[in-house]
């Protein structure tokens, strides 16, 4: 007797269909997996047979043979068991399904046959929609997390006896609402938090009006990390296609809190200063995504950036220009998103305090500082669109009664921006500022006589790169939006050349 049905799995943060055939003949007892499978799939033989049995249900004592097609992609993971038990039975004729071919089967099974939840559901749900599927079968735990893929109905089973009892109709699945979208972010906290920096806050502001690079510099206890954790508050709120995009990426990664809803607080991500490469930006023999590809849509935070591995911090230079990471193995080619804000904060030398005497007396040597700036090369750099010095609040500061302006105050500003930017590149694919190609800054940073002069002069003095005055450009278009300007005016393009003072006074 034979059987075919279909489950699915993750490559990259895709999910892609896989046909599960069952083959049952005579022959010596025997249970073959074949179509590349890695050691879970493998071990699926001992789960469906003990899942089966105690079911209720008998295990044919004859030669089985699995084929997960297509036979040249590594098979992974543990959510074919589901496929492989209903494959058995229908071979077996235990049990008759209609429509198998519009049907997903997706669950690992223990042995007892209770389902376990598995991660990238809602990627394999997806993907089945855009194949013509119009149905799945998934552990309950899993159910909301489908379900917020429209067009697919969602049978919702905690075990595979349920499952049998569906399709032999002595049962009926309870029906899985859908839940509303809701773009507005829970808060837990608040510009409002920080005293002081008003000049901190402003370049942070441009930032997220524009979704540039930030590097903060400034000695210890200054407030650079309590400043960027603030950072998503003011982003704009994230739309439904971003939703999704960053509820799959932390779908797969087994990220979700709440398997039910979409994710619509922007991701704010900070790894260690020990992280490896394949940590940063994604890896594996079948690669996994990184932490740029969690901070997809989001915010990457790099704290203490001197003290991450210089190996490190180069694998960030491609993302930063492309926006997506590429990854080359010898089975496959693998391209995982990477829109990210980069924001990052250092000292200006290992003690902390270089150029900050009035604090405390730097005790570094010349040559330790040169050291400790060297590990920022020139090209990165390069791609931090704005610098900010940020000192230490004084006592009187921090200690004043009057509250700071909030982030719900800011972000209206920032979506204002960002309004004129949808507008702006309506008919492309560009979705702020800082993404800009070479074609849409000279259509969009045009400069009159005297803002072109004041740039030339700030080139030359600077020693600016190619790059650098891109940048500029890209900051002071920004700058315009937030002011409401159609045209960039030499007030927005000196407060743009000001973002990139850092270049002379800490690397000249």
């Amino acid at each position: 007797m034979y059987a075919k049905l279909f489950s699915a799995s993750v490559l990259g943060i895709d999910g892609f269909i896989v046909e599960v055939e069952v083959d049952i003949s005579n022959g010596l007892p025997v249970f073959d997996i074949v179509g590349l499978p890695d050691s879970a799939v493998r071990e699926a033989r001992e789960r469906v047979r003990a899942a089966i049995k105690n079911s209720e249900n008998s295990f044919p004592l004859q030669r089985i043979t699995t084929n997960l097609a297509p036979a040249d992609v590594k098979k992974e993971g543990s959510g074919f068991d589901l496929a492989i038990a209903i494959g058995v039975l229908m071979a077996s004729g235990q049990i008759s399904v209609e429509q198998a071919d519009k049907c997903l089967f997706i669950g690992e099974l223990s042995l007892d046959g209770i389902l376990r939840p598995l991660n990238g559901v809602l990627s394999m749900v997806m993907a089945a929609k855009e194949l013509g599927f119009t149905e799945v079968m998934l552990p309950l735990d899993n159910a909301e997390e489908a379900a917020l893929v429209d067009g697919i109905r969602v049978i919702p089973i905690s075990s595979l006896k349920e499952a049998i009892q569906y399709f032999r109709k002595e049962w009926t699945p309870q029906e899985i609402p859908k839940k509303e979208f809701n773009d507005e972010p829970l808060l837990t906290v608040d510009f409002s938090d920080v005293q002081g920096q008003h000049h901190v806050k402003r370049a942070m502001e441009v930032a997220a009006a524009g979704g540039h690079n930030l590097l903060m510099i400034g000695p210890p206890g200054s407030g650079k990390t309590m400043l960027a954790r603030r950072i998503p508050t003011i982003l704009p709120s994230m739309s439904m296609q971003e939703s999704l995009e960053v509820t799959k990426i932390c779908s797969i990664a087994g990220l979700i809190t709440h398997r039910g809803r979409l994710i619509t607080e922007r991701p704010f991500r900070s790894p260690h200063h020990t992280i490896s490469q394949a940590g940063l930006i994604g890896g594996g023999s079948i690669p996994k995504p990184g932490e740029v590809s969690l901070a997809h849509r989001g915010v990457l935070f790099l704290d203490e950036l001197p003290e991450f591995s210089k190996s490190a911090l180069e694998v960030l230079r491609q993302p930063l220009e492309d926006q997506e990471v590429t990854l080359g193995r010898a089975r496959a080619v693998l391209s995982f998103p990477a829109d990210f804000m980069l924001i990052c904060s250092m000292n200006p030398c290992p003690c902390g305090y270089f150029g900050y005497e009035e604090d405390r007396a730097c005790t570094c040597t010349p040559k330790q500082v040169q050291r400790y700036r060297s590990k920022i090369s020139g090209p990165l750099l390069d791609r931090m669109d704005i610098h900010i010095e940020v000192p230490r609040v004084d006592y009187k500061t921090l200690s004043s009664s009057i509250s700071s302006e909030s982030s719900k105050d800011i972000r209206n500003r920032v979506n204002q921006a960002r309004s004129m930017q949808a507008e702006r590149f309506r008919h492309t694919a560009t979705l702020c500022n800082s993404s800009m190609n070479a074609q849409e800054i000279r259509k969009y940073c045009r400069l009159d006589k005297e803002s072109r002069n004041l740039l030339k002069q700030s080139f030359d003095v600077l020693g600016l790169s190619a790059r650098a005055h891109d940048r500029i450009l890209k900051v002071a278009r920004t700058i315009a939006d937030l002011a409401g300007k159609e045209k960039i005016e030499m007030e927005h393009v000196a407060e743009a050349i000001q973002y990139r003072t850092l270049d002379r006074k800490f690397w000249e």
